[in-house]
């Protein structure tokens, strides 16, 4: 049974008090609570009641929007989907019950499971004319940059699902977005290395198709390796979704001009294309390239202490996460039984686990709390699978996906929704006259 939601409230007998040094004059702003986190100044009206706005680069202590959806406790290190603790569902429960809980509110009974499924993989195929769409690129573009392109392109197949006011169309643009990424994100992985696309399999589960689809080949029968498929579930878990990080605002502010959610999710993946992004665990794998050798680990750790040559230890710490990001430890376990089961010998995977080993035994690093988060892991277990460094933001991007569509549907069922429209600190030129071009000097 769905939890009904809690209505921000305000709390009783708080408010925040904004004096004006140079008037004297001072404004009580309302103090909000949600179900769990810190108290919120509500700001929506200082504009109207002060001619001030607030700046905040970054958005770093501004709320942009109230969601039922994911919690995050970067001090005690929590992760939260509807509630349920992340470390829970990646060891109880596949993609789909977590994509079904991100969209819905709770976990599936068996029959509303049985039923998401079915509806997920009936539409796993992509429009057949979407293959011709691939010929227009670059036999060498980035996998990222053909994402772009052809999401966005799911518009101009998918006319029937694009009134986003009407609640059937929604869900059904939902499925298909859900399911139609693996199958895009493996066609781009076929047509980057000149393999021909492998078309889904209804028998297979998600993290099960989507290996098969990228590694599957006409000429001989693709074996299911259930460690692998596991290990595959498990990634897609753990990225579902991450709050209002730089994408999912990104998908919301898209989706507040009322655009299709098929463009709002092209929008996301460009935004989470950067490094700083989704682009984290390549910089990790970049990193060991750099590092080269396990003799060459402790001058590197040195040049990050001292700063040295802008030199960064790539897959430790987290911008949210100040003691521990948990979805590491989940990951770091599926790592090792990974290469247990692959048994590969890679020098860069025995230099990850070094640089691991020295790092946690630092106190430079344990002080700091830099401990390895899932990007670490997750880029050396998608190396060990096969997968090219230029496909791991793709993955993300499945995952992804359904923590974007999540927070798109909530958004758009808000009935208070508005276009977003920041404000900004104006610093340039004041008022002044126009110049005809012969007197300027």
């Amino acid at each position: 049974m769905s939890q009904p939601e809690a209505k921000p409230a305000a709390v009783p007998g708080a408010t925040f008090t904004l004096t004006d040094d140079e008037t004297g004059k001072s404004w009580k702003l309302p103090v909000l609570e949600g179900t769990v986190g810190p108290k919120t100044i509500d700001v929506r009206k200082l504009y109207d009641e002060t001619g001030m706005f607030t700046f905040d680069p970054s958005y770093t202590s501004t709320a942009s929007c109230k969601s039922r959806i994911t919690y995050i406790d970067g001090d005690k290190g929590l992760l939260m989907h509807r509630g349920y603790k992340i470390e829970e569902l990646a060891e109880q429960s596949t993609f789909l019950e977590v994509a079904y809980a991100l969209l819905y509110g709770d976990l599936p009974n068996s029959t509303q499971y049985d039923e998401f499924v079915h509806n997920v993989t009936y539409h796993t195929m992509v429009h057949e004319q979407l293959h011709f769409f691939f010929r227009g690129f670059r036999r060498d573009a980035h996998p990222m940059a053909v994402m772009c392109g052809v999401v966005a392109a799911l518009a101009a197949f998918y006319h029937d699902s694009l009134d986003i006011w009407d609640p059937e169309q929604r869900e059904i643009s939902a499925h298909r977005l859900i399911a139609k990424l693996p199958t895009l994100a493996a066609m781009s992985y076929k047509y980057s290395i000149g393999q021909p696309f492998m078309y889904p399999r209804n028998d297979l589960s998600f993290s099960e198709n989507f290996l098969y689809m990228c590694f599957g080949v006409p000429a001989e029968p693709y074996k299911i390796n259930p460690v692998l498929a596991r290990a595959m579930d498990k990634i897609f878990i753990l990225h579902a979704d991450h709050e209002q990080n730089a994408s999912t605002s990104t998908v919301r502010i898209a989706g507040s001009s009322q655009a299709n959610p098929f463009a709002c999710i092209a929008a996301g993946i460009a935004s989470l294309w950067g490094p700083a992004h989704g682009g984290a665990n390549q910089a990790v794998l970049e990193m060991l390239e750099q590092i080269g050798h396990k003799d060459n680990i402790p001058e590197f750790l040195r040049k990050v202490k001292e700063k040295q040559d802008n030199t960064r230890l790539m897959g430790f710490g987290h911008r949210v996460y100040k003691n521990h990001d948990p979805r590491a430890q989940v990951l770091k376990k599926e790592c090792d039984a990974v290469l247990k089961e692959l048994g590969v010998n890679d020098p860069h995977l025995e230099l990850a686990m070094e640089l691991e080993r020295i790092a946690l035994s630092d106190p430079y690093f344990i002080d700091r709390k830099l401990f390895p988060n899932v990007d670490f892991y997750s880029g050396i277990i998608l190396k060990a699978m096969g997968f090219p460094t230029s496909m791991f933001t793709v993955l993300f991007a499945v995952a992804r996906t359904v923590g974007w569509i999540s927070q798109w549907k909530e958004m758009i069922e808000e009935p208070a929704l508005k276009i977003g429209r920041p404000r900004q600190l104006y610093t340039g030129a004041t008022e002044r006259a126009y110049t005809p071009i012969d007197k300027r000097k």
